[in-house]
């Protein structure tokens, strides 16, 4: 399995990230051939410090991650004999040590699991839950939304993590190892130190005015009060005795006992500096909302593309059902002929499309009627490819159709849009030597997550309850994602694996980026399938990304390019970003 990497930045002002992923690694249909660090590099030699690769190609093995030391850790986990999923968690776990402000223990996620041997895949929903006390009216004052940065930065943005309880799931379900083992090189990484780096350093920076307001969290990611120093090594001794804590005990330690005491009451009392004029807003969690959270073992969402099947994450998640709303939409159009012109207006258009339905219709299934095999179904998505002319472009927002009763060319009806999503998050891709793949992604939320660091534990603390809808975008509009009691935040991440005809791995895909997650992957997929393009070069072309907005968001590449005039004389209409998701 070849597995390209490529590492970007993110846009100034927004987000300085270290990195948001975008993992792919591509297999060969004939034989395993996976992706690792040459033999003699120094990630392969102990004690080596661990490089970035942009491509690597070797056999026996593969992990690709935004970190070199967690692709070390998971490296580490497959030379002793574990297996894919071993290798995910403990990857995952190093990131919580050197990614903290994108993913670890006090966050969420979504893992999905290709089994070489059955060559089916499977899928743990690991999103953070609300409070059972939580109402709709959760972020509403005085009948107004809560200003959302006031939001993110409080206790009431915290749900319960979902991280431990989903490594412990999935090593439970599929892995070969124990907890403790796959948890020993993030623990040792986390007792000695990692290195700092320039976007460590950047990310830390951008944070630093609302770290500040935490005395628990300037201790950890501002030593001495000052940003760290590139080049200096970076500690978190308290989060190695979680970890080993974890290790001992299974990680229903975070759920019950001294630890999920002290999440508890750090999020009902947020622990604000006295000398600071910051209101974090406290949380409503309990003992209870922790013991009884549970992850959800469920089936993928599956399309068929191109004679490939494309597996992905099924509600809570909105990844799986809107890439796939959206394949289906390009499936009657030869994509491989079109002008790039042609192509980018029929990805653009079929992803304004896709955003509709999910607005209208993707939310927590165990608390909402989602039509989730309807809004997969071809005659669903026919109806609504009708709707794209190639001499004119939709306007914003679409309506959404009803997938329950397919309309061709339906128009009518209101319409509402895209709620706002928090762009950080982590991504992570492992196969190995037996042919398992995994394509996992992880998150705190925004970047930095709520600021709000568990004090002795050393883990930040999501805000991942912002991803709720804090009031309908449109009141004639039904708003699936509506915060609600016990209820999971509709979510973006779109772990992808992608199988040939006979069950074998093609590509597994993810990337952080909130909503830009689902059409990024769509688009490095379309680019790999439809454009022929090499993975190095699907991942590094310039990204377009429309999300049922008045805008499509365009980088540089496509932004400066007479690509734009070109579109702009159909009616499409531009904004510039530096940065759409991001790879590795």
């Amino acid at each position: 399995m070849p597995v390209t990497r490529n590492t970007t930045r993110a846009p100034a002002g927004r987000r300085a990230t270290r990195p948001a992923v975008l993992a792919v690694s591509a297999a060969l249909l004939s034989t395993l051939t996976v992706a690792a660090p040459a033999q003699g590099s120094p990630a392969d030699r102990p004690g080596g410090t661990p490089v970035k690769t942009p491509v690597a190609t070797g056999y026996g093995g593969a992990v690709s991650s935004v970190d070199a030391d967690a692709t070390a850790a998971g490296l580490e986990i497959l030379r002793k004999g574990g297996n894919a999923v071993d290798a995910a968690v403990a990857t995952a776990a190093a990131l919580g040590v050197t990614e903290p402000y994108s993913a670890g223990v006090g966050g969420g996620g979504y893992f999905v699991h290709y089994d070489a041997r059955t060559r089916t895949v499977q899928t743990v929903d690991g999103r953070e839950t609300a409070p059972l006390s939580a109402g709709s009216d959760l972020f509403l004052e005085d009948g107004k939304p809560v200003p959302f940065a006031e939001a993110v930065t409080s206790g009431l943005s915290v749900g319960t993590p979902g991280t431990p309880a989903t490594w412990q799931t999935v090593l439970d379900k599929w892995g070969s190892k124990r907890l403790g083992s796959v948890l020993a090189p993030a623990e040792r990484l986390a007792r000695d130190g990692f290195t700092v780096d320039e976007t460590f350093r950047a990310q830390t920076a951008a944070n630093e005015a609302r770290f500040r307001n935490f005395p628990d969290t300037v201790d950890l990611f501002l030593p001495g009060g000052q940003l760290p120093v590139v080049g200096s090594t970076l500690k978190n001794p308290d989060l190695a005795r979680t970890y080993a804590r974890m290790a001992r005990e299974g990680a229903g330690v975070m759920y019950r006992g001294p630890i999920a005491e002290d999440i508890v009451e750090t999020v009902n009392h947020p622990p604000v500096d006295p000398g600071s004029d910051h209101r974090a807003r406290p949380g409503d969690l309990t003992a209870r909302d922790l013991a009884r959270y549970r992850v959800t073992a469920q089936a993928p969402t599956e399309v068929r593309y191109r004679g490939l099947k494309v597996y992905g994450m099924a509600p809570s998640s909105s990844g799986g059902t809107t890439v796939g709303e959206a394949l289906n939409i390009l499936e009657g159009t030869d994509l491989s002929r079109a002008t790039e012109e042609q192509y980018l207006h029929r990805f653009v258009e079929a992803s304004r499309i896709a955003f509709a339905d999910r607005g209208r219709w993707v939310g927590d299934p165990a608390f909402e009627d989602v039509p989730t095999e309807e809004l997969l179904s071809q005659e669903f998505a026919d109806s609504r490819a009708c709707l794209i002319k190639d001499d004119a472009v939709l306007t914003s927002p679409v309506a959404p159709g009803d997938p329950r009763d397919p309309q061709a060319c339906a128009a009518g009806g209101e319409a509402a849009p895209t709620t706002y999503e928090g762009e950080s998050t982590t991504h992570l891709t492992v196969a190995d030597k037996w042919g398992n793949v995994v394509a996992y992604t992880l998150t705190i939320e925004q970047t930095g997550g709520s600021g709000i660091t568990v004090p002795g534990r050393g883990f930040l603390l999501n805000n991942e309850l912002t991803d709720f809808s804090f009031a309908p975008a449109n009141p004639a509009v039904h708003d699936p994602n509506l915060p609600g009691p016990g209820k999971r935040p509709r979510s973006s991440m779109s772990p992808t694996i992608v199988l040939d005809g006979k069950g074998r791995p093609v590509l597994a895909l993810g990337s952080p980026g909130g909503a830009t997650i689902i059409t990024t992957v769509l688009q490095t997929l379309t680019g790999v399938v439809d454009r022929g393009l090499p993975l190095v070069d699907a991942i590094a072309a310039p990204r377009a990304s429309q999300r049922n907005a008045a805008r499509t968001e365009l980088e540089p590449g496509l932004y400066d390019s007479a690509l734009r005039g070109r579109l702009e004389a159909l009616g499409h209409v531009f904004s510039r970003n530096p940065e759409i998701g991001a790879a590795t």
